[in-house]
């Protein structure tokens, strides 16, 4: 049952989601992808976000190894359980028993198949081979391909074996005298899978870059899709004759703009070795699939027409496909993936949920049997059945809820449909780091009602247990939605930055009004835009104001806070704050030096997030500037003489300022220009400076020189004198 809120509540949600610590906050899980984030145990969750009870599982008692790597069913009611590193086939009979039924002489067996007659063969791998096995310890090599990797076998309606391989990637067939020979030989480093159709011809997933091949009997083979992704490791076809391609491993390329309803197509080729050290793909070396999926292998699930149009049914960037399943009575495909050990299905409206997730990291392989499904997982490794009924009990575990800051703990709010004989129950633990661990509270009294306080104690975190239970097992408490709601403990603003920019420079904010074009004419193609370009980019724009000093700060509060910030000056010496501002909403501020003294001042930011709380309740924190000198003093000159010397005139003078220090001198003897001068020390670095030069003079020089002398504050000074 899916529940929708009001659309007045929902308004408040996005309310109180904009809010700071005034208001309680709300954290809700409620979509599949919300879910999802969580840990699974025995819960299913829908395609619509609904969590029930999950499909039973019976683990069957094999023996312990590194990996399982191939499972068959027998006509005769036992299973074979093919094993990596060990290169062992176990038979297990209909009492459960297990029996070592052959040992290979290579590390993996890759695939397990039977004839007709119900004769066994497994492939192996590495140097690998093709065993026919007829009882227990009596197999032979069947044949021998001479290929390092053996992946996949299938047996066609001829009688005919078909062997997929690499790294010389391609396909044998053999006949059943052992005779065999490569008829299809691939681009690609391996070919990883094969799947007969109904029309007779075979499907083959690569690996090395993800194809997916339709090869005909005669060994002609034409591209049906290409993937962005390193392979394609597992097939499935329903009665339709639609494919479904698991592909995965680190994508071969970018997937530039990639959309769900279109196949993708390969920019360039490249050529990478399929590798199972970290998770991608089956083992193509000795180290086998022992690692998890690494964080930067993800997968997608294609859907594929008879006539090679794609498209994305499910993707994920840390969870990779190891193995599909057509389930042509209920419609859907099953998929099971590495990294969190899942196993999905994807009905015919594309509507994708979780059957369950394993403790094992790796879901190897699905095999039918019936209306079961044997399920073959690693790390660690696991088989067992998956059976049609449904549990009786289940646990859901949400993600980890980070309040940001200490929180106290609201209520605990849910929506469940439950029938008789079912129920649906809460527990709830906190604590201060953001992994539980043993620092975390113990997990809470059970909550039975659809809304009671949360009893754990207040803290950062919080995590939620959701227990679904049924007596019948035919009926399950659907649930429906979580909510959670705290009260952070209110956190000082912090302000991180806090400076002045150059003296006289200001931002101008733009007019916010509509351009109009005067004389524009009436058949023009296109309307002008109604925003000059740079206006719509950028809103203001930076100039110059004489006297003006700009301070911009950065503040943040970890509640979410609204601020408001109070200015205040005083000059050195001084021990009073004058308020320029008590409550300023921006952070950046712009005042008029001309009203104060020339003189060094400092300037104190207080910031509050008193908007967002009660008087009384509300914190600040505040910062002081490095010192600011204020100088709108001109600069002066003293001690001019000027003295003609023939065709020269050597000037001599002191330039001085009351507070910064001399920047630039220039002279100018009319009809000449303007000309830059040296202080006698070299370098003008300070508040007073000696000037001495020789000035040659223009023809037809005019009897007065002007002097022009700029401070480090852009304040100039001109002096003149007749010489």
């Amino acid at each position: 049952m899916r529940k929708t809120l009001p659309l007045a509540a929902a308004g408040l949600v996005v309310l109180a989601a904009t809010l700071g610590a005034v208001v309680p906050q709300k954290w809700e899980l409620r979509t599949r992808e919300d879910f999802l984030r969580g840990k699974f145990d025995g819960v299913s969750v829908s395609y619509d976000g609904t969590l029930a009870l999950a499909p039973k599982e019976e683990k069957i008692a094999a023996p312990q190894e590194e990996f399982y790597l191939s499972v068959l069913p027998a006509a005769d009611g036992t299973v074979f359980l093919g094993t990596g590193h060990g290169g062992k086939v176990y038979r297990i009979g209909k009492d459960g028993k297990a029996d070592l039924w052959f040992q290979a002489a290579e590390m993996d067996v890759t695939s397990l198949v039977q004839d007709r007659k119900g004769v066994l063969y497994a492939s192996t791998s590495p140097n690998g081979r093709i065993y026919k096995i007829t009882d227990k310890g009596k197999g032979e090599p069947f044949f021998d391909p001479a290929e390092k990797y053996v992946w996949d076998l299938l047996f066609m309606d001829s009688g005919e074996l078909w062997a997929a391989v690499g790294e010389n990637g391609g396909v044998y067939r053999i006949s059943p005298l052992g005779e065999g020979r490569m008829f299809f030989k691939a681009a690609e480093n391996h070919i990883l899978c094969l799947e007969r159709t109904a029309r007779g011809d075979v499907v083959a997933g690569s690996g090395g870059n993800g194809l997916v091949y339709r090869i005909g009997e005669d060994g002609r083979a034409t591209v049906l899709f290409e993937t962005p992704y390193e392979e394609v490791r597992s097939l499935a076809l329903d009665r339709e004759g639609l494919i479904y391609a698991a592909a995965s491993g680190t994508p071969t390329r970018t997937r530039k703009d990639e959309r769900a309803d279109e196949p993708v197509r390969l920019d360039a080729e490249v050529a990478i070795t399929v590798s199972a050290t970290g998770g991608a793909g089956r083992p193509a070396n000795a180290a086998g699939p022992a690692a998890p999926a690494s964080a930067r292998d993800g997968g997608a699930l294609y859907r594929i027409t008879a006539e090679g149009l794609a498209k994305r049914l499910w993707s994920s960037e840390d969870e990779m496909i190891y193995t599909l399943l057509w389930r042509e009575a209920d419609g859907k495909v099953l998929f099971g993936t590495g990294g969190t050990g899942r196993i999905y299905s994807v009905d015919r409206e594309e509507r994708v949920a979780l059957l369950l997730q394993q403790s094992s990291e790796q879901v190897y392989q699905l095999t039918p049997l019936d209306s079961k499904i044997y399920v073959l997982s690693n790390n660690p490794c696991y088989l067992g059945l998956l059976l049609p009924e449904q549990r009786f009990a289940g646990e859901y575990v949400s993600p980890v809820l980070d309040a940001r800051t200490l929180a106290s703990w609201g209520r605990v709010v849910w929506d469940a449909a439950v029938a008789g004989g079912a129920s649906v129950q809460l527990q709830s633990r906190s604590g201060n780091t953001g992994e539980p661990n043993t620092t975390w509270s113990d997990w809470s009294p059970l909550y039975s009602k659809a809304e009671e306080p949360v009893l754990s104690p207040k803290s950062r975190y919080l995590q939620v247990k959701v227990l679904l239970r049924t007596q019948t097992g035919k009926t399950s408490p659907v649930f429906d939605r979580l909510a959670v709601f705290y009260l952070q403990s209110n956190v000082a603003p912090s302000v991180s930055r806090l400076e002045f920019l150059p003296a006289n420079e200001v931002y101008l904010k733009l007019p916010d009004q509509e351009d109009v074009i005067l004389g524009v004419e009436r058949t023009s193609p296109e309307p002008p835009a109604k925003k000059d370009e740079m206006r719509v980019s950028m809103a203001f724009r930076k100039s110059e104001r004489k006297g003006f000093r700009t301070v911009v700060w950065d503040a943040a509060d970890e509640n979410g806070d609204t601020l408001k910030y109070m200015l205040a000056m005083r000059k050195d010496g001084e021990t009073e704050w004058r308020i320029l501002e008590p409550d300023w909403a921006e952070t950046i501020y712009a005042f008029d030096t001309l009203s104060f003294p020339d003189g060094t001042y400092f300037l104190r930011l207080t910031a509050s997030d008193a908007p967002s709380n009660p008087a009384g309740l509300e914190l600040a924190s505040d910062k002081t500037s490095p010192a600011l000198v204020i100088d709108n003093s001109l600069p002066v000159v003293k001690g001019f003489t000027a003295v003609r010397a023939g065709a020269s005139l050597d000037v001599a003078f002191q330039a001085e300022d009351a507070y910064s220090y001399i920047e630039e001198v220039k002279v100018l003897v009319r009809p000449g220009q303007w000309r830059v001068v040296f202080p006698a020390d070299g370098i003008a670095d300070s508040r007073m400076e000696s000037f001495k030069f020789s000035l040659k003079l223009p023809a037809g020089a005019e009897n007065q020189v002007t002097v022009r002398v700029r401070d480090s504050f852009g304040n100039v000074g001109v002096f003149r004198q007749n010489y």
